[in-house]
């Protein structure tokens, strides 16, 4: 483990959380975080930093400068991003690419500068929508599943694999983020960068502030909770879309072994989720909230899919768990619960930011 390490992106959900858990472990571990802070809400977790004596740097990756003021480091956490689907596809594209790739850009040459290795956390949203839209699945009684014979590469009832095929469309944000990929393997190979990248699904936990487009296991908890309606939008309104859930604690013992792994898996890419044995249809998440808050509230179906929505995914971890020997522990139940706790915990704090 090298002593010196920047986490971008350090105030919001993944960012602030890693930062945390480092320091927890590794006291002696010189941690900071640098953060535009854009997210609502991502200025609560400035205290939670201090109160570990993590300096926080108000920077943004944007602008090549602003990492001029952070001086030298050993190692990169890059947890920056605008993490939305739909961003530029409903919005102005501008934000996305400048900070998505630009920004991504002014990591690497600020990494290259001071010999920094990068972890790289990019996204399931690499792969194409059409394709995935071609997995043949089974409709269940309340989730859609993947059956056994498939004729893509690269997908099983496991979920999907590093092989999936990558030449179709997959929203601005996946894009950006395929796009940032390649340019760490340029970097690698022609300026002597180091990288390992994790292409996560679904992340949850407490500390993330959830909306309609992105952070759907705080979205779903808190609507229940503070008992407001929600959609089951999309395939047909019934609520069987799949995805799988990665809690922040299992991420981070994957990251904490990659840091301490970096000669051998230097130049890797992982699927990186809670695949098939932790994950939950929009249906299924409805029932486990109900369980864990004992409100049930209305939920409306629409019937029209939106640009970007996918019928299912998983991860398939073979190779993460072949390369790292890491499988994530933490089953859905135990996620919403954290997430249910947190929220009960600090309500007057998160009712203005969750409660919409």
């Amino acid at each position: 483990m090298k002593e010196n390490l920047l986490i971008t992106g350090g105030c919001g959900f993944v960012g602030s959380n890693l930062a945390l858990l480092l320091k927890k472990k590794y006291p002696n571990l010189k941690v900071r975080v640098m953060d535009n802070l854009h997210r609502r809400g991502s200025e609560l977790n400035i205290s939670r930093l201090r109160e570990l004596d993590i300096p926080f740097i108000h920077g943004d990756i944007r602008n090549p400068e602003d990492f001029e003021e952070v001086g030298p480091c050993e190692v990169i956490i890059d947890a920056a991003a605008e993490p939305s689907v739909l961003s530029g596809i409903n919005s102005a594209p501008e934000y996305c690419l400048n900070t998505n790739l630009g920004g991504t850009l002014n990591m690497l040459n600020y990494a290259v500068k001071h010999k920094a290795d990068i972890v790289f956390l990019s996204t399931s949203r690499v792969y194409p929508i059409p394709y995935i839209e071609q997995i043949l699945v089974e409709e269940k009684e309340t989730r859609f599943e993947i059956t056994p014979n498939q004729m893509l590469p690269g997908v099983s009832p496991l979920g999907i694999s590093e092989s999936f095929p990558l030449d179709k469309a997959r929203s601005l944000y996946g894009t950006t983020k395929l796009a940032s990929e390649l340019f760490l393997e340029e970097y690698k190979e022609f300026l002597g960068l180091r990288y390992i990248i994790n292409r996560c699904g679904v992340i949850a936990g407490p500390y993330q502030m959830g909306k309609v487009d992105q952070g759907v296991a705080v979205l779903w908890m808190a609507k229940h909770f503070w008992q407001k309606d929600l959609q089951y939008i999309g395939y047909g309104g019934t609520g069987k879309q799949v995805r799988d859930f990665l809690h922040i604690q299992d991420l981070f013992e994957l990251i904490d072994y990659q840091l301490n792994h970096f000669e051998e898996l230097n130049g890797q890419t992982f699927n990186a989720g809670g695949g098939r044995n932790i994950s939950t249809s929009l249906q299924e998440l409805t029932k486990i909230c109900e369980e864990i808050t004992g409100n049930k509230i209305n939920i409306h179906p629409v019937k029209e899919n939106r640009s970007g929505d996918i019928r299912i995914y998983l991860t398939d971890n073979s190779k993460v768990t072949q390369y790292c020997g890491w499988s994530p522990r933490l089953k859905i139940k135990d996620i919403m619960t954290d997430i249910y706790d947190w929220i009960r915990q600090h309500e007057p704090t998160l009712k203005p930011l969750l409660n919409l």
